[in-house]
């Protein structure tokens, strides 16, 4: 097995993109990484900018011009993770015109070198299907198109759909990587960097925690370090070529668990003190959530050797103590 010297991350600056950064430096290959900085952060970054491995651009995705052949011609493989998603609090336009010209620019730049592209998709294009655990091989079942939630996953699927059109079409390989709630250090303060990250500062300022609906919807939650051992092993296995993998954690969580479990481990004083918040409420128009979402992961472990070896105590223990470092909460 041949691996790639040289790598394009997109979304470098991101929560996953630099996470994924340090495995790629650590594992001695070359990368170069585009962000615009819209989401991401410099300071996610910061600590490679000097290294001769790493290269910076601060360029956005859905500029056909930031993909010219100044990247070099020498890009063995272009890892796709920036995106625009969740439209919970309008925005929907953003998020399927950035995720389809993004990616579309990303696949066309791979079909000029001739290049393996490996693309974040999502778990959301499961949808509402009920046949749990979902497998790569599951329907997406997908509400009705007035429901604004459901443009990211639209969105992620038809990126899906052009990969594997590509790839037929042009010949390089592509592999599709749905994520199950990747969290941990680095990940973003608001919703957008899921439901965890907000509890953990509702516990640390000894505010309420809101709950969406009746908080007895389930997630399963990936600690990073086991999301970029999936990426890695993507992006190096040839075995992993033309195909979806499932990136999960299959230990699955009532948001209300996730949130007592946040309180319990964060060791703060007082009770805990949950608000409970109506679909409703975010637009003033209808909202439906996913009542269980939870991997299977069989795929991942046979195929890439990789399984989730960090539980969500031990993954929220260390995201619990990163976050508090930061000095902005009152525990």
């Amino acid at each position: 097995m041949t691996l790639p010297k040289r790598i394009l991350v997109t979304g470098v600056a991101g929560f996953l993109g630099s996470h994924l950064l340090d495995k790629l430096i650590a594992c001695g290959h070359e990368v170069i990484g585009i962000d615009n900085l819209s989401m991401g952060k410099l300071e996610n970054i910061e600590h490679h900018l000097t290294n001769k491995q790493f290269q910076f651009l601060q360029k956005d995705i859905t500029e056909k011009s930031t993909f010219d052949q100044n990247l070099g011609a020498d890009i063995d493989c272009i890892v796709h993770l920036a995106a625009f998603k969740i439209p919970r609090y309008g925005k929907a336009i953003d998020t399927l015109k950035i995720n389809y010209q993004g990616t579309d620019n990303v696949l066309e730049f791979a079909r000029e070198l001739n290049c393996k592209c490996v693309l974040a998709s999502t778990s959301d294009v499961y949808g509402r299907n009920p046949e749990l655990p979902f497998s790569e091989e599951s329907n997406s079942v997908i509400g009705s198109s007035k429901v604004a939630r459901w443009s990211y996953a639209v969105s992620k699927l038809f990126d899906e759909h052009l990969a594997f059109a590509y790839q037929e079409s042009y010949g390089f390989p592509v592999v599709l990587l749905r994520f199950f709630g990747s969290y941990g250090p680095r990940h973003h303060l608001s919703w957008w960097g899921g439901p965890q990250s907000v509890f953990i500062e509702q516990v640390l300022n000894d505010g309420e925690i809101t709950i969406h609906g009746d908080g007895m919807q389930t997630r399963s939650f990936t600690f990073v370090d086991d999301t970029v051992a999936g990426i890695y092993a993507a992006i190096i296995n040839s075995n992993a070529n033309g195909e979806i993998f499932n990136i999960g954690n299959n230990q699955e969580v009532t948001i209300l668990d996730l949130a007592k479990t946040i309180k319990r481990i964060s060791n703060t004083p007082g009770e805990l003190k949950l608000k409970y918040i109506p679909y409703e409420s975010f637009t003033g128009k209808k909202y439906e959530d996913v009542m269980r979402r939870v991997p299977d992961s069989s795929k991942c472990e046979q195929v890439l050797g990789v399984k989730a070896q960090v539980s969500l105590e031990e993954g929220l223990t260390q995201t619990i103590a990163w976050q508090r470092s930061l000095g902005l909460y009152k525990y």
